[in-house]
């Protein structure tokens, strides 16, 4: 591992912005897609749990279809890649199964050793589902994977834009993933910035680091 230097991070977080419009000529090349999808599969998620399904929609009717549920924003369809960021509903001990054989999988070992802390997982999600809060904990995994998103496309140089304005269950039907278990939470278009994008050239508007930045 070879740290990028810290004016490199830096930079691509100034230059990054949410683009408000995409040249839809400029597509991302293929090297630079398989990057970014690594960087949400890497995604880190409470207990590892990846509790997510990542859409791209591709085919321009079902772009059509979504930037319609988005009350029209035209990132849906002039970006390169449109990803949907899908919450796995009510998570099941089945899902934390499949961790722990995907686990022993990868890095070996047996199900019997991993058993207390397939227990430990199991109990956890258990309880926050008891006290109506699993869902919600889940959800904020997800919006940890849109951030590493957006920070390593930054890096890579292509733009992102992440869209909340979007009717949620309009999006479930048009990608059939309520029959899933999953339910749209987010989306976020990412591309290359058009040349009359006004926002690309708006300085940011931040607080001070000292107003939002504590020592103890």
């Amino acid at each position: 591992m070879n740290p990028i230097p810290t004016e490199t991070l830096v930079g691509a977080l100034s230059w990054r912005y949410a683009t408000k419009r995409f040249d839809p000529a400029k597509q991302i090349p293929p090297h630079i897609w398989t990057a970014l999808e690594s960087a949400l599969v890497l995604s880190p998620s409470s207990y590892g749990l990846q509790p997510w399904r990542f859409i791209v929609a591709q085919d321009p009717a079902v772009r059509a279809k979504l930037a319609a549920a988005s009350f029209g924003q035209s990132q849906a369809v002039d970006c390169s890649h449109y990803v949907v960021f899908a919450l796995h509903k009510n998570l099941s001990a089945a899902h934390v199964d499949r961790f722990i054989d995907r686990t022993v999988a990868v890095r070996g070992g047996t199900k019997e050793k991993m058993k207390g802390y397939r227990d430990l997982m199991v109990n956890s999600t258990d309880r926050a589902r008891g006290e109506g809060r699993l869902d919600t904990w889940m959800s904020h995994q997800v919006y940890i994977a849109l951030g590493q998103f957006m920070a390593s496309a930054a890096l890579l140089g292509v733009d992102t834009c992440p869209m909340e304005g979007l009717e949620p269950a309009k999006y479930d039907e048009i990608l059939g993933l309520a029959p899933q278990g999953y339910a749209t939470l987010c989306a976020c278009a990412a591309g290359y910035r058009a040349a009359d994008d006004k926002y690309a050239v708006a300085p940011k508007v931040r607080f001070p680091a000292n107003e939002v930045v504590t020592y103890v």
